[in-house]
């Protein structure tokens, strides 16, 4: 079962009120400073919020991340950038006097309380495949069947969201989600690119895929030259993982992966893991969970074919073209109870596995036929080309140019 949902989520914000409205009080007190800025990620040090630093720090703005463990200052050393703890009284200062705060998940991953009349820079995490924010029934649900508590959730969900600045958008299709989903208007979210997909193109093929490979082994062993499969299942808010394999698909697993010299690295989502219990598998099936690899968007390049059903990974993986087997077991519940932007064939295509039995059998034409490889290289190649308008590593400057000015236009 995962360890989150949207209802346990929205009962801790609800108890949180008393905190907020402290907090809004005393940042109506205390003088922001104007090129002071504060940054935070979920994960640790990494996504777009560690793609946009360096444009921030050699601009010559004082700026800190804000971190809630030592090993994620420990990272953030070795990154040569300053730190304090988010939840301190010095994390509350120093976000109550930042002019900008950076974010990649939400508002905690600062302090949360001393946000007001900051300027929000909203990075966030990945294109959206699935509806999110108030576009998605789940945001909102309430933690007690209490009569219009589920209203008074959405309407604090959009008072929270109300507060950002400026989200960046990979292209004008991934734009008008972003608007929708969190409620805001054009001049927010310019068509910039996405910061943390910068890292992609970052040296030379070759380059990128040794230094990828690298990782990886050290976040799970070596691997060899082998072939190396990721599977990325989405997060069920909550719910059992569906596509947990029988242990007769197990044996047909491991016998394309044995066949073809592969390795299969399983990432469930870190707020719902599925129990793949893959110590007990082999060399052949390896965990690679967020807390052996917290960002797994550098190593993109080292792998040689995704799996996986509703993950906003398939955008970033299109962008080094790579072949993508869809295995989704519960598409019409799931497209019934949380829903996608556009039609999710268009971009999964028709062969949809609906177990790991189909998805094995396409996963195995995949490796072992480089005619069906080409063709979904080329789907990715068409995928990347619709959604991403910017496609040269450049997507962090471009957004820290887009906040300077919207915040000189503000200034006016």
């Amino acid at each position: 079962m995962g360890s989150f949902s949207f209802g346990s989520g929205n009962a801790a914000q609800l108890a949180r009120v008393p905190l907020h409205l402290l907090g809004a009080l005393a940042t109506k007190l205390i003088p922001r400073r104007a090129d002071a800025w504060v940054f935070g990620c979920a994960i640790g040090i990494g996504e777009g919020a560690l793609a946009l630093w360096p444009h921030v720090a050699s601009g010559g703005h004082p700026a800190v991340w804000l971190v809630d463990s030592a090993e994620d200052a420990a990272d953030a050393a070795r990154h040569g950038i300053p730190t304090a703890r988010r939840d301190s009284l010095r994390g509350f200062w120093l976000t109550a006097r930042a002019r900008f705060a950076v974010v990649t998940h939400g508002a905690g991953d600062v302090n949360r309380y001393a946000l007001d009349g900051a300027f929000l820079v909203q990075l966030w995490h990945g294109i959206p495949l699935k509806r999110i924010g108030l576009d998605s029934p789940v945001t909102a649900r309430a933690p007690l069947p209490i009569p219009g508590l589920s209203r008074l959730v959405r309407a604090a969900y959009r008072r929270t969201q109300r507060r950002i600045r400026l989200i960046p958008a990979a292209s004008h299709l991934v734009r008008g989600r972003l608007e929708s989903a969190f409620g805001l208007d054009d001049a927010r979210v310019p068509v910039t690119g996405e910061p943390r997909t910068d890292v992609l193109f970052d040296g030379d093929a070759v380059t990128r895929r040794e230094r990828a490979r690298d990782v990886i082994a050290g976040a799970v062993g070596e691997v060899g030259d082998r072939r190396l499969v990721l599977y990325a299942p989405t997060w069920r808010d909550g719910a059992a993982d569906p596509a947990v394999p029988t242990e007769g698909q197990w044996e047909q697993i491991l016998e394309v992966l044995d066949r073809e010299d592969a390795v299969l690295l399983v990432r469930s989502h870190p707020l719902g893991a599925g129990d793949y219990r893959t110590e007990a598998r082999g060399p052949r099936v390896r965990s690679l969970g967020s807390d052996l690899l917290p960002e797994v968007t550098p190593v993109l390049p080292g792998i040689d074919v995704l799996v996986t059903d509703y993950s906003s990974l398939v955008f970033d993986t299109a962008i080094v073209s790579l072949p993508v087997v869809y295995l989704a077991p519960d598409e019409a519940d799931y497209a019934a109870t949380r829903g996608f932007y556009g039609d999710y064939r268009a971009v999964a295509g028709p062969e949809v596995a609906a177990d790991w039995s189909a998805a094995t059998a396409q996963l195995a034409t995949v490796l072992s036929d480089e005619e069906e490889r080409s063709a979904r290289v080329e789907r990715a190649r068409a995928l990347s080309r619709r959604v991403h308008a910017h496609r040269d590593g450049r997507s962090a400057e471009r957004v820290y140019r887009a906040i300077v000015q919207s915040w000189e236009r503000k200034r006016r």
